[in-house]
């Protein structure tokens, strides 16, 4: 891969909203150094409910929809957000299907090489795990709807001085 694809690359994870937000410029570049790129068209299955996953999907280009049996479909992802991450966590096997809505592009970084990854760097560990717990929190708060939005709740100190 060049080094401007490369630097491409990191520049839209880096800039995504909803991806691994507490990492740094310079854990992309580690990421992206390691990472197998991978193309998928539309209707394809990057992550099959019931199969493990065996890594993490980081999407660099197109939208895929998240399906999950009991809820249907979740909002779409796109570039800069990570699937798979439940069965990586977990080592089960992935509990929705993420089929590709149009031609995506994605990293997959398994789990040793994340692992040689994070022994060399601890600090990047950290941030990538606080990252996925981050992205999960937002997805389980999507999930549950309306009266789950951290920015709407009431801060813990005014619901103690009620009681």
């Amino acid at each position: 891969m060049s080094k401007a694809s490369q630097q491409q690359d990191v520049t839209v994870l880096s800039a995504a909203k909803h991806g691994l937000v507490y990492l740094t410029a310079n854990d992309w570049t580690l990421i992206a150094d390691k990472a197998l790129r991978m193309q998928f068209k539309a209707g394809d299955a990057i992550v099959q409910k019931g199969k493990r996953t065996h890594g993490v999907y980081l999407l660099l280009k197109g939208t895929a929809s998240v399906e999950i049996s009991a809820q249907g479909k979740f909002p779409a992802i796109g570039p800069g957000e990570v699937c798979g991450e439940i069965s990586f966590i977990d080592e089960l096997p992935a509990t929705a299907n993420v089929v590709a809505q149009e031609a995506v592009e994605a990293y997959y970084l398994d789990r040793a090489t994340l692992q040689s990854l994070f022994e060399l760097f601890p600090h990047l560990g950290s941030r990538f795990y606080r990252s996925l717990a981050s992205s999960l929190s937002r997805r389980l708060r999507e999930l549950i709807g309306p009266g789950s939005d951290p920015a709407k709740a009431e801060p813990l100190k005014q619901v103690a001085k009620k009681q």
